[in-house]
Parts: structure tokens; C-alpha cells; sequence
């Protein structure tokens, strides 16, 4: 978990305010859920591994007894009736369930937040980081995938990535992932466990998946290596399987091919979609088109997403379709510039000591009142260090303020990045 200086938390304001402005154009609509939910709901085997890194938070009055069962069990979870949200997802079924008769018939939603997971802290992995989720609820074509889409992909291009720095969202289905288990000799009891490991290809070759399959128990390798290699082949181009006079290979399911194709097809050339059938999202609930946002330069991910058909009917009773798509804000901000005209115009007043408070806050109004953002501060002995600490923080100009009788007019208004400190 981390503080921000001002510098930071401006340029992660702005990255928020490009994404959310773009999202709503695209018409989602923002939401809020509380930062806690049931714990008996945040570890219903909705969240994947991520379940294991829930915060809980205890419940109230427990007596020596409650302490001593749990240690006996080892199940220290029935301690706690809460617990803080890991994701945005189980709190948005959660929220669906909860308000469906309130909401449109396909509902889409914007939620930017902070989620809090029990991580190893390291680099680029926080316990404390905001999500920045779009989901279209209630539509069960493929429409919701091209909005999701489109949406993402305009608010990345709003905050520069663009031309030669353009991401490219890759796509595969859970129902071709399903065929490729089937055609590497896997059973279906082991499809979960077998895509866990395909999932790796990227960090340890065909080799070390095809190794690790087989110290699981898993398929054979004379089976599982063609596959595995034919999947690598066609990461990069991938579009033409089905194109007459082509060999569709055995573990593609043409349907879920098709309706990614429809997909392609209706996102348009201004988007770089590439099938990548090895592409996994180590999520169990998606149950069709899932994908992963990449770029040339970076070896992991900014965002993914998919369709989880499955998990509102777990707390409605009836299935409802659902989509969705997460961008990773975080390493976002660190790529992102905060443009040179965020921060307008923004004015300090560096007075002398003498000066009156009754002086300065007048002098600080009428400054404001120009439309100019405005702060004081106490000229020390040398201002140069205090200059390059406003520059520092997006402060643009500044005036010293040197006699009681001092008016806007009297103001000299200098540019802080072209000022010489120490004068």
C-alpha cells in the first residue's frame, strides 16, 4: 500500500478522468459498491486463486472458544463474516442481483476503484490498487464484446497509445481452450488444472508445459507436442482457419471461430485484434470470448477481460449474460505523461514575512478570480529549492509578494520552468 505525492497523484487523476470521460462517451454508466462483502460471497469459488489473497476482517465479539475451534480445524475463515473486495466483478453480480429491477434490460457499467489483495508486495504487484472495470450485463450476443472493445480501445488511444505505441488486444474463446484440452488427450476433469499450466507457455516454452502435463499425469507428449506448437504458430495470424482450401485444425471449435471473426469484423481496422489460441486468463468463471490487452514493448499484460455467462445466476437463481473488461491502471500510470497543459494555469504567491495574512488571502482572491489556481508560500532565505519543488508538483508561475500595499497589478508573474531559482 503506498502514499502519492502531489506530482504522482495528479498524473494518476488525469489518467482516471481521460478513462472515465471515454467510458461514459461509449454510454456506460458509473457505479459504486462497498469497499466489504460477505465473506461466505467473496470465497463462493467465484474468484479464482485470487479468493486465497481476500483480506478478512473478524467478526465482533468473539469468545477463547471461536479462537480455539478455528485453530483446531485450520479453517481460521469461519472467524470472519467479512471481508474486503479482491476484484470488481463479484461485487458487481452481487450489486446486479441486488438492484435488477432498477437497472435497463442490458446494463452497462463503469466502476473505478480500489480492490485489496493479501500480495507478496513486489514490483508491479501492490496490496492495495484501483481497477478500472466496463461490463455490459444482459446481452448475449456478441455485441457486448465489440462495445467492450471499441470502448477500451478509444480510451487508450486518449491517453497516447496510438500509432507505433498502439496496444493490441488479443482474443481466444473458452470453448476452443475446451477442444484444445480434449485434443492434447486430457480429460475433462482436468481441464481447470491443464489450462494452468498451458497458461505458461509464454514463460516456459512448449517444452517445459508439455513436461509439466506429464509430471501431473496428465496426456502423453507425442500427443500434446504438435498441438501445443500449431497453437504457437498461429498467435500472430490466426484469421484464416476457416477460409476455403484451408485444413481447420482438429481442436478448433468452428462456432466460437466464427463468433470471433463476427467480432473482428464488426471492431473494424482501427483495432489490432489477433487470435491467440494459447491465450488462457486464468479466471474459472469466463465461459466464452476472453482477452488480454498487449503491447510491443511490455512483457505483461495492461487489462483483460472476458464473458462469465455463470456468475450472476450464482446469486439470482437465473442465469444472466455478462462481459467485461479490466484495465490495468497501475501500470498505466507509469507509462502515461501528464500532458504539459493539465495543470493550467497554477499561480503561488511567495510572499516576504512581513506581509499581512489579511493581504495575502485578498491578493490570493482576486488571483483566483481570474481563473488561475492559486497557493501561497513563505519566501525562505534561497527560493530556488522551493521553485524546483513547485515545478515538481505542476505549479506554473509565480510572483513574489514584497510590500502590505500590494494589489493584482503590482504582481510580476514569472514562469517557474523558465525562472532561475536562485534569484
Amino acid at each position: 500500500m503506498r502514499d502519492f505525492l502531489p506530482a504522482d497523484k495528479a498524473r494518476r487523476e488525469h489518467v482516471l478522468s481521460v478513462i472515465r470521460r471515454t467510458f461514459r462517451e461509449h454510454g456506460f454508466d458509473e457505479i459504486e459498491t462497498p469497499v466489504v462483502e460477505d465473506s461466505d460471497r467473496l470465497h463462493a469459488g467465484l474468484g479464482g486463486d485470487n479468493e486465497k489473497l481476500a483480506f478478512a476482517v473478524m467478526k465482533r465479539s468473539l469468545e477463547k472458544d471461536d479462537l480455539q475451534r478455528a485453530a483446531d480445524s485450520g479453517d481460521y475463515l469461519e472467524l470472519a463474516d467479512l471481508g474486503l473486495r479482491f476484484d470488481l466483478t463479484v461485487p458487481l453480480a452481487r450489486f446486479y442481483a441486488s438492484h435488477r429491477a432498477e437497472l435497463p434490460k442490458v446494463f452497462r457499467s463503469i466502476q473505478i476503484a480500489p480492490v485489496w489483495r493479501a500480495e507478496r508486495p513486489q514490483k508491479g504487484r501492490f496490496r492495495q490498487f484501483v481497477q478500472c472495470d466496463i461490463d455490459i450485463i444482459g446481452e448475449a450476443g456478441s455485441l457486448a464484446e465489440v462495445e467492450l472493445i471499441t470502448a477500451t480501445a478509444a480510451a487508450l488511444e486518449a491517453l497516447g497509445f496510438a500509432g507505433s505505441n498502439a496496444c493490441t488486444i488479443r482474443i481466444n474463446d473458452r470453448r476452443i481452450l475446451r477442444r484444445i484440452v480434449a485434443a492434447l488427450g486430457i480429460d475433462d476433469g482436468s481441464y481447470e488444472r491443464a489450462l494452468i499450466t498451458i497458461d505458461k507457455e509464454d514463460k516456459i516454452g512448449v517444452p517445459g508445459v508439455v513436461a509439466e502435463l506429464l509430471e501431473l499425469g496428465l496426456g502423453d507428449a507425442a500427443t500434446m507436442t504438435p498441438v501445443l506448437e500449431s497453437l504457437t504458430t498461429l498467435v500472430d495470424d490466426g484469421w484464416g482457419l476457416l477460409e476455403s482450401g484451408n485444413q481447420a485444425p482438429d481442436w478448433l471449435d468452428a462456432d466460437a471461430y466464427r463468433d470471433l471473426l463476427a467480432i473482428r469484423a464488426a471492431v473494424g481496422g482501427g483495432v489490432r485484434l489477433v487470435f491467440s489460441p494459447n491465450l488462457v486468463r486464468g479466471m474459472g468463471y469466463y465461459t466464452g470470448a476472453i482477452f488480454e490487452i498487449a503491447h510491443p514493448d511490455l512483457s505483461y499484460s495492461l487489462g483483460g477481460g472476458g464473458r462469465y455467462d455463470g456468475m450472476i445466476g450464482r446469486f439470482l437463481g437465473t442465469d444472466v449474460p455478462a462481459t467485461g473488461i479490466s484495465l490495468g491502471f497501475e501500470r498505466l500510470v507509469d507509462l502515461v505523461r501528464l500532458p504539459e497543459d493539465a495543470a493550467g494555469d497554477a499561480v503561488v504567491l511567495i510572499y516576504d514575512p512581513e506581509v499581512e495574512p489579511a493581504r495575502l488571502a485578498a491578493l490570493k482572491a482576486e488571483v483566483i478570480a481570474t481563473g488561475a489556481r492559486t497557493t501561497l508560500a513563505e519566501r525562505p532565505r534561497n527560493p530556488k529549492t522551493l521553485i524546483d519543488q513547485l515545478a515538481a508538483s505542476g505549479w506554473t508561475r509565480f510572483a513574489f509578494v514584497t510590500g502590505a500595499t500590494m494589489t493584482l497589478a503590482d504582481l510580476e508573474l514569472k514562469e517557474i520552468s523558465a525562472t532561475d531559482g536562485a534569484q
